[in-house]
């Protein structure tokens, strides 16, 4: 069995459902210390996480991931335990097998050969390592990134190992992520008999001008590296339940996903500008999950997109498609932030697994990538 898949099994064995770590991130201090990183602890909450660092030079290149992964769903519903790494089919099965324990795994090994072939090589390794990814996102990475922002730390790149391949390992590489914020909207009316309509005042009926213009808007065309920015409804409320009654009220939940192309405030003032030219009483608040972020094509990628070519033979794409991740925090404090991993498509479902023959071309990938920017 390689280094990379014990290490793999080891850490699925471990139950760290969001946000406990269960020991994970003391099971890579084991390995990492030895290697020369001094390692620090850094306890938010009941979020563990960890940053350990070797060397002090420039340029400091950092892996990034998670140990917490999803609730399981229906135990009953896996064909194998979640927590009990299970190969079948030349598939390795188990909850964070996908997303992202692999990828920390090999990020371990990768830097044990690495510096075994370099002990010499130029820059510095860095590890940022949460358990509070898959949760509310508010005690784990982005506590590091303001203790390292406080510190005068400077990053110069970052890999996150979230699972980005589509079909074969190799195929993706997420230079940039969408923004997301959501949006309340209560538009107040008058409640009354529906027989009577002129001694009542229908929300649905005075949102709905608006509600139409904002699904005809283009909010923006995008740009080279992200699809237009899309809003979206989501839910809509109203009325008590009887037919005969004009509701007082409607409430509107609406999303953004918004690329570098617009800014959450300038959205904003655009909703804002079209509810009031439709002159409605109304309430909006607004919840901002993320800002979008953006690595061109650049040193990074072109090391990275080297690697795979080297390993596997395919010719990466970059995408900024899918939800948030971990990377809008250390976009802020690292000016090339991208994302690679194992195929996504088992992420998050039950029977979660990694084909076994990605395992070691993963670590191998992140190796060469090592040997393209710091030798």
């Amino acid at each position: 069995m390689s280094k990379t898949l014990a290490l793999t099994e080891k850490l699925i064995a471990l139950s760290s459902v969001t946000p406990e770590d269960k020991g994970c991130q003391d099971e890579l201090i084991s390995l990492l210390t030895p290697l020369g990183f001094q390692c620090e602890t850094i306890q938010s909450g009941d979020v563990t996480n960890l940053w350990a660092r070797k060397g002090t030079a420039q340029p400091l290149l950092v892996f990034a991931g998670h140990t917490d992964v999803v609730p399981t769903g229906p135990v009953d519903q896996w064909q194998s335990l979640p927590f009990t790494p299970t190969h079948r089919d030349g598939k390795l099965y188990g909850r964070g097998a996908a997303d992202m324990k692999t990828s920390i795994a090999a990020f371990v090994v990768a830097c044990e050969e690495f510096i075994a072939a370099h002990p010499d090589h130029k820059g510095s390794i860095a590890f940022l390592i949460t358990s509070d990814e898959e949760g509310p996102a508010t005690d784990g990475t982005v506590v590091v990134c303001e203790q390292l922002k406080a510190r005068g730390e400077q990053l110069d790149y970052c890999i996150v190992g979230e699972p980005t391949s589509v079909d074969l390992l190799g195929d993706t590489i997420k230079n940039g992520r969408r923004g997301t914020m959501s949006g309340k909207l209560t538009i107040k009316g008058v409640q009354g008999h529906i027989a009577y309509p002129q001694l009542a005042k229908n929300p649905i009926h005075l949102v709905a001008p608006a509600l139409a213009e904002m699904v005809a808007e283009v909010w923006d065309e995008g740009n080279g590296y992200y699809l237009p920015t899309s809003w979206q409804m989501s839910n809509i409320h109203s009325g008590t339940g009887a037919s005969n009654v004009i509701p007082g009220t409607a409430v509107i939940d609406f999303n953004f996903r918004f690329s570098t192309a617009s800014t959450a405030e300038g959205l904003q003032q655009r909703v804002h500008a079209i509810l009031d030219k439709n002159g409605m009483d109304y309430d909006l608040k607004w919840t901002i999950g993320g800002h979008p972020f953006l690595t061109p094509k650049g040193e990074l990628s072109d090391a990275l997109g080297a690697a795979i070519q080297s390993e596997t033979g395919l010719t990466t794409e970059l995408s900024t498609t899918g939800g948030t991740s971990d990377g809008r925090f250390i976009a802020k404090i690292c000016p090339q932030v991208v994302e690679f991993g194992p195929p996504n498509a088992s992420i998050h479902k039950i029977d979660e697994h990694i084909e076994v023959r990605f395992i070691d071309p993963l670590k191998n990938i992140y190796r060469r990538t090592l040997e393209n920017l710091l030798t």
